[in-house]
């Protein structure tokens, strides 16, 4: 296990880089389990966990393709590269109008690339879809955006996928997370990423209180070692989901930035949270049960 955190290509608002080495620390992976990660995102916990089996899953078909065109070697790094080189500076000749074509154009073929790109030119790096399933983020107006330095960055993203998928028996499938644990056994080990309930959030689908409780469910009849991705408190509130729906869960917390919008003001500290059904054991001293009197506790004056 590589201690270098790798940001995969496709970047996605909440993607869990900086808290990769506290996740890693935690997991809980048996020789011969299967890494099951149904709400795979942007990919990057179980690309730089590197388990040898894993079955990654999303309902967000256009990242599962993405994925399963550079399995497939149907997507190159040297293809991104001819690709990005070709449709950058066509966007700096363009400019927004360039932009917006390649969105209807996305949005009438889903190639992947397209995707790539669209990701890699919108506003905030936001991957977000309206009722009828086509990507809407607007323009991040940057006409020099692809530049050389910015190109090789993301060729060496996707080559690094390239090295793993050919080292490590890996699926990427297109389901609901209930299909995807459903299919878990108990020796298996689940990691999940929901989107965070209670907060703005922005998901290919919606998210509630019932979904979060299907969720637990799901999670509880696998019998299968689970961590669950969530937010613990920020300056204003806790979250009041965690006592309630996953009372027997073990919490591991750690602060950082979480960025909701462009502005610096918006940009303000959280605490994450790690929910397991596990003990946490080495010399990790994060661990604490989670108490209703830990959680009022966690509210900041």
């Amino acid at each position: 296990m590589n201690e270098h955190v790798y940001v995969p290509p496709i970047k996605i608002q909440g993607i869990k880089t900086k808290l990769v080495p506290l996740i890693r620390e935690c997991v809980c992976l048996e020789p011969g389990a299967v890494w099951r990660e149904p709400f795979m995102g942007s990919g990057v916990v179980g690309f730089n966990i590197e388990p040898h089996l894993a079955v990654f899953s999303d309902i967000n078909p256009h990242i599962i393709n993405f994925y399963n065109y550079i399995k497939e070697g149907r997507i190159t790094h040297c293809l991104v590269r001819d690709f990005l080189e070709s449709e950058g500076r066509r966007l700096e000749d363009g400019d927004e109008n360039f932009y917006y074509i390649v969105r209807d154009r996305f949005n009438s073929k889903h190639d992947p690339l397209d995707f790539l790109f669209l990701n890699r030119s919108c506003f905030n790096g936001m991957i977000r879809f309206n009722r009828n399933y086509e990507f809407n983020v607007p323009y991040g107006h940057k006409p020099l955006r692809f530049s050389k330095a910015y190109i090789t960055k993301i060729v060496n993203q996707v080559a690094h996928i390239e090295c793993l998928l050919e080292k490590h028996d890996w699926s990427f499938l297109c389901q609901p997370f209930e299909e995807s644990i459903g299919a878990a056994r108990e020796s298996d080990f689940i990691y999940c990423d929901p989107p965070y309930i209670g907060r703005h959030v922005d998901y290919y689908d919606s998210w509630n209180e019932d979904t979060e409780v299907k969720l637990h469910s799901a999670l509880t009849d696998s019998h299968a070692k689970y961590m669950v991705s969530t937010w613990h408190h920020n300056d204003y509130r806790a979250n009041e989901y965690i006592s309630r729906i996953w009372p027997e869960c073990n919490v591991i917390t750690k602060e950082h930035f979480y960025h909701v919008g462009a502005r610096e003001k918006n940009r303000r500290p959280m605490v994450e949270a790690l929910l397991t059904n596990y003990t946490v054991t080495g010399d990790n001293q994060l661990w604490r049960k989670c108490t209703q009197s830990s959680m009022d506790n966690a509210l900041i004056p």
